[in-house]
């Protein structure tokens, strides 16, 4: 919602480099006209899932990312689907939607591939001016944070999270849209305390909205 579809940062070309460079074989490059003809009006919700962290701020988004993925893994047909733990919620509401209508597909999760100063790879880095992109680095920094302090000894939900969100406040520059500790199954959230959570966070950098997040768990 209110962001360009057709501004949208992508580099096909650049893609299908990167693809070939690593073996890929076909490239699946559908049109927008081809995934959703005249006429079309089935969809696919995840209904509880769906609600939580970015689903709270952006109605019917995930409503959309069930229905294309849908669509792809019929028109596919792959074996194994893998997606990056960056969006954490897209993971988890693919896995749901595969296990809960008995889709022949193994879903993965890998980790956040990150740049070398820690900030997560994303197209919409390519949207951060250079100054923005220095106060974007407060993100990990934060998830990094509460990390240290989980690992410290710490258990209670609400300080692990405040540890997190003193680092983002020390940036001006970024507008937290949500810092939540979850669980990382359901994405209920988490109180008192724990012995594993999600934190996941949403932010604004300049005009370029940013997510990303960290499993905390004992060793």
């Amino acid at each position: 919602p209110s962001e360009d579809y057709e501004r949208y940062p992508r580099d096909l070309e650049r893609d299908i480099r990167m693809a070939e460079s690593v073996g890929v074989d076909v490239i699946f490059h559908p049109e927008a006209r081809d995934m959703y003809p005249e006429g079309f009006q089935t969809y696919v919700e995840v209904t509880e899932l769906q609600n939580h962290l970015c689903g709270k701020f952006r109605p019917g988004h995930f409503r959309g990312v069930a229905t294309v993925v849908m669509k792809l893994f019929n028109i596919v047909k792959p074996h194994v689907a893998i997606f990056g733990l960056k969006d954490y919620q897209q993971f988890l509401l693919i896995k749901r939607m595969v296990e809960d209508l008995n889709m022949d597909v193994e879903v993965v999760g890998i980790p956040t591939v990150r740049e070398p100063d820690g900030l997560a790879a994303s197209s919409r880095n390519a949207y951060l001016r250079p100054e923005e992109r220095r106060a974007a680095l407060v993100l990990y920094r934060s998830l990094k944070e509460a990390e240290r302090v989980f690992r410290g000894g710490e258990r209670n939900a609400q300080r692990i999270a405040e540890a997190a969100l003193r680092v983002i406040e020390s940036e001006p520059a970024v507008r937290l849209q949500y810092l939540e500790l979850c669980d990382p199954e359901t994405l209920e959230p988490l109180s008192g305390e724990i012995h594993r959570g999600l934190l996941a966070l949403a932010a604004w950098v300049g005009n370029t909205r940013l997510i990303d997040n960290i499993v905390l768990e004992e060793v």
